[in-house]
């Protein structure tokens, strides 16, 4: 699984808004948007946020690994 779809899919199941999710880590509602699209990948310090933001391992969220 891409981290585009990891995202969406840990949105999802937290019932956040792109908006909520993007305060939360630290970036704008639009940047969110791009990473969640695809259309860009997260610097690292977001990548990091992102998998303390949904309790998450950054192998996970990159897709590497099944295990959260």
């Amino acid at each position: 699984m891409e981290l585009k779809e990891r995202l969406r899919e840990l949105r999802k199941e937290s019932g956040e808004t792109q908006k909520q999710v993007a305060t939360a880590i630290g970036i704008g509602e639009r940047p969110y948007q791009y990473l969640e699209s695809g259309e860009h990948r997260p610097s690292l310090d977001t990548f990091i946020a992102i998998a303390d933001h949904f309790g998450v391992s950054l192998d996970y969220l990159a897709g590497r690994s099944e295990e959260r």
